[in-house]
């Protein structure tokens, strides 16, 4: 099961994390705005690196925790990252993530970056179910997901600390089946 790369839509270039995006990615994810939909503290250099590994070092698709971080490029430049973590290889079932640099809200790209990952989860990856999980003050995203045809599944009431603010959060649980997928 593999996914051939890079995945094109219309206006993007998807392709795996490499170790020389860690600036890129620091440029979002030191930033407060945006660590404070991530539950955890704003991620240093060092930290993005690390983030980048872990997709670089996972275990190939079909192992349950397999990672497939993806750079979303727009004319050549990051300016975001989105993937899929195998939860579960017996259920076949996978969560979807992705994080922007706030500069590039509002233009669709989000969604068609997740749209593209959708496809190939439902394809190649033969994945039956795709959740996302994610805080429900983050109405961009849930509204990604809504644009995707996902479910609203879940709202799990103060389900998650903050560990940069000790506040508690809340999470909305969105999710597809495979065969509920439109392409």
């Amino acid at each position: 099961m593999r996914v051939e790369m890079p995945i094109r839509t219309e206006r993007l270039v998807l392709r795996p994390l490499r170790a020389e995006d860690a600036d890129a990615l620091h440029a979002y994810h030191r930033r407060e705005d945006v660590a404070r939909y991530l539950y955890r503290p704003p991620l240093d250099r060092e930290g993005c690196a690390k983030l980048i590994a872990r997709s670089i070092d996972s275990p190939e698709w079909g192992t349950t925790g397999a990672d497939m971080g993806l750079a979303v490029c727009l004319r050549g430049q990051v300016i975001g990252e989105t993937g899929l973590r195998l939860r579960s290889a017996l259920a076949a079932q996978a969560e979807i993530g992705w994080v922007f640099a706030p500069e590039y809200a509002g233009h669709g790209y989000a969604t068609e970056a997740a749209r593209a990952v959708l496809a190939a989860a439902f394809g190649p990856l033969k994945v039956h179910r795709v959740y996302a999980r994610l805080d429900a003050d983050n109405k961009p995203s849930w509204r990604v997901c809504e644009r995707l045809g996902m479910r609203r599944e879940a709202y799990l009431v103060d389900s998650d600390v903050n560990p940069a603010t000790g506040t508690w959060g809340s999470e909305y649980v969105y999710a597809m089946l495979a065969r509920e997928f439109a392409g």
